[in-house]
């Protein structure tokens, strides 16, 4: 049976924040491989600087290349929107059940709110779920911290987000560094976030 991480996101772009904890989640836990899940563009938001979903698809599989047990996902393209967590993981074992269990990665502030997702309490029973530190305001609730089902990764705190890469981005900034050498090469030929 394979042990597979489920690192949710838009990744738009993926930065080097994501690979450090994705490498840190597969090499340090006991899980085989992480699926970097790219959340699809929803129809019911424009949002005008979230790139197609090709496209950050793309960026995602050049950024995972070299690492044989890092893998691009795009589970959630061909699902119904708006899509739930829940519906991808049943998605999944419909597909991968009999040979793949899957375990979800959150960051801590991912946690606090993660009694308001639908159907957490099914996740919970039937999925680990890894959790990273992230520097953020609040608790998570009590009981979760607690939970058998929840992990705590002593991961590396990483305060890059791709939001803030857009920004700089688009003002002439140099974020080069941030961003794996394909995602840079991709992104810039591309001109997207200008």
């Amino acid at each position: 049976m394979k042990r597979i991480g489920l690192f949710f996101g838009t990744f738009n772009p993926i930065h080097i924040g994501h690979l450090v904890l994705a490498n840190h989640m597969v090499e340090f836990s006991d899980l085989d491989e992480v699926w970097f899940v790219i959340t699809p563009q929803s129809p019911f938001k424009t949002n005008q600087s979230l790139l197609d979903n090709h496209h950050r698809y793309q960026m995602v599989y050049e950024a995972v290349e070299d690492y044989p047990k890092l893998k691009p996902s795009k589970i959630e393209f061909d699902l119904p929107q708006p899509n739930y967590t829940v519906n991808t993981l049943t998605h999944l074992y419909e597909q991968y059940g009999d040979s793949h269990e899957f375990a979800l990665i959150m960051g801590e502030d991912n946690l606090k709110g993660f009694h308001k997702w639908k159907n957490y309490e099914v996740i919970l029973e039937n999925h680990t779920i890894y959790v990273y530190p992230r520097i953020s305001d609040g608790k998570a609730v009590a009981e979760l911290m607690k939970h058998p089902k929840i992990h705590r990764i002593d991961a590396p705190i990483m305060e890059i987000s791709s939001s803030f890469i857009r920004k700089e981005h688009g003002l002439g900034k140099n974020v080069r560094p941030l961003l794996p050498d394909r995602v840079w090469k991709y992104m810039d030929e591309m001109n997207f976030y200008r």
